[in-house]
């Protein structure tokens, strides 16, 4: 049997009802309200009223004598909308990696197109270390593979390329002159013919391709500019014919393994083969590591049905993606992955040039603003910062400006939550993730669940609850994983076999921690894959008061 349990003191109540809910054996859900005196106290849910407009997005719920006002953010709100912060040298010291997640970072990325296993190591050994003081804190690793990237050679000094001057790619190793440079790509010449358009540093500079020999691609400069060393290349509308892993990228992947790091971010995926090498791979290792593919070439959005099913999140990397694609299509297509990903259950990052400006000013435009708030009205779970903290020179600035917008867009009064997304029948864990989410939504309370493999954690935040999920597991690595997912803030205790007893430690923590409040109410919830102190054919939401 399953059912949705109101639990609270004894007391007078002045509900006028309370809900009732039953799922009988064949999952039909049946709602019925009492008349009677309820134990719940009253909750006023409606305080002001409010008119619906119509969006794509859903409706937007303006209040009627105050739709233009600012809403008041409470200092003690949890934005859920994550924070991927790429480590370098502007944040790789002790010093600035606990700043970076007192600030808002979320996710640790090490960029494994620079660096060495050295320095990467001594980062994810000062992560490590912050993890380690914390239960309610808690930063994950990621690992972004390297991917079989064409650059150009190194150069003595920045070459000037002006428009309409002849510039010359060659396959030959250490060229360098006016005309002329390498590239580290030896079947370049076999990738491009005559018209195609390369691009350099993601459009930065444009080139024509005119020509060809058996090692040299002959071009007209389109748009010029500054070329300096190991910059890189692509032919607008095509994907390099190398391997998506290559031999570099396994050396990185075993010390990601050795590392026990909690994801890894594949470069230029181009077919759902890749993912199931790579975690046929992991799976020999007995590596329990998500991976996330990145969307960054025109094969990937060919095959992006079955190479988001076979992963375990994606990125939407849009620095490579404008580059091979028309740049008009990237906008349209973040919104066309993170709705994916969302139907998936699966989690979602955009990526690139979020705060470009940010790596060398103190302030963002105010398009970058909107890009944020974009990303986070749509529905995404992370967003992440790249040369702005690895390099940058206001690293905090940054992860503070990605925070305070990400947040107060959140806070505003407009429903981001998809009003089709309905619970899979089949599925009891759904059923009860769904009701959970729309009774902690009626009630305003947070939610509360406990999980040991994060499946019931995953399926709340996929039904976007106006609230924090507060989900304690007693497995760390489950803990590192759920910090990725919208929503969640995921606490690390150990369970005991009573199961009164664990939820009054947990509802300490949360009161310790000033995360809620007494007299407060939240939503708690027993279901998922695995049951815990329930039998397993028992499923309860239950709706308590914190009590000191």
């Amino acid at each position: 049997m399953a059912t949705i349990n109101l639990r609270t003191p004894a007391f007078k109540s002045d509900l006028n009802g309370s809900l009732q809910s039953v799922v009988n054996s064949n999952q039909r859900l049946r709602v019925r309200k009492s008349t009677s005196s309820s134990a719940v106290k009253s909750t006023k849910i409606v305080a002001q009223s409010y008119e619906p407009l119509v969006s794509s997005n859903g409706p937007i719920y303006l209040s009627s004598d105050s739709s233009l006002r600012p809403p008041q953010i409470s200092p003690d709100a949890q934005r859920k909308t994550k924070i991927v912060c790429t480590i370098g040298p502007s944040t790789s010291s002790r010093e600035m990696i606990w700043k970076l997640a007192e600030t808002g970072m979320n996710v640790a990325r090490l960029n494994m197109s620079h660096g060495d296993h050295a320095s990467h190591q001594k980062t994810i050994n000062l992560v490590k270390e912050y993890n380690a003081q914390f239960s309610e804190k808690v930063i994950a690793i990621m690992l972004d593979t390297k991917g079989p990237e064409v650059r150009s050679g190194d150069v003595p000094k920045p070459i000037f390329l002006k428009e309409g001057q002849e510039f010359n790619f060659t396959i030959n190793r250490g060229v360098s002159t006016d005309d002329t440079v390498s590239v580290n790509y030896d079947d370049f010449i076999s990738d491009v013919e005559p018209g195609d358009i390369l691009l350099v540093d993601g459009g930065m500079m444009s080139l024509g391709v005119k020509s060809k020999t058996k090692d040299v691609v002959k071009c007209e400069v389109i748009d010029g500019g500054e070329l300096k060393s190991r910059r890189h290349l692509n032919v607008r509308g095509k994907s390099a014919t190398l391997p998506s892993i290559t031999d570099k990228d396994w050396e990185d992947i075993k010390f990601g393994v050795d590392n026990e790091v909690d994801f890894y971010a594949v470069s230029f995926v181009k077919n759902a083969e890749v993912v199931r090498e790579l975690k046929d791979y992991l799976k020999s290792c007995n590596a329990d590591i998500h991976v996330i593919v990145k969307i960054e070439s025109a094969d990937s959005i060919v095959n992006l049905p079955s190479i988001l099913a076979a992963s375990d999140g994606a990125m939407v990397a849009r620095g490579d993606l404008g580059a091979e694609l028309p740049i008009e299509e990237v906008p349209l297509l973040q919104e066309d992955i993170i709705r994916r990903c969302q139907d998936l259950q699966k989690p979602v990052i955009v990526a690139t040039n979020m705060l470009e400006s940010m790596i060398d000013h103190p302030t963002p435009t105010r398009a970058e603003v909107s890009d944020i708030a974009i990303a986070v009205r749509q529905g995404a779970d992370a967003i992440m910062l790249s040369g702005e903290t690895a390099h940058g020179k206001f690293p905090l600035k940054a992860v503070k400006v990605m925070h305070t917008v990400a947040l107060r867009t959140e806070s505003s009064s407009i429903n981001m939550v998809p009003l089709g997304r309905k619970s899979k029948k089949s599925h009891m864990g759904e059923i009860f993730g769904y009701h959970a989410a729309t009774i902690a939504n009626t009630l305003a309370t947070p939610i509360l669940v406990f999980t040991r493999t994060g499946s019931m954690a995953v399926i709340l935040s996929h039904y976007r609850p106006f609230s924090t999920i507060f989900a304690f597991t007693n497995v760390k690595r489950v803990q590192q994983r759920l910090i990725l997912y919208h929503g969640v803030m995921p606490i690390y205790m150990e369970f005991s076999d009573d199961a009164e007893e664990t939820f009054s430690r947990a509802l300490k923590i949360l009161v310790d921690k000033n995360l809620v409040k007494e007299g407060q109410y939240i939503t708690l919830v027993q279901s998922g894959a695995q049951p815990i102190w329930r039998q397993e054919s028992t499923h309860h939401i239950q709706v308590r008061m914190v009590q000191g």
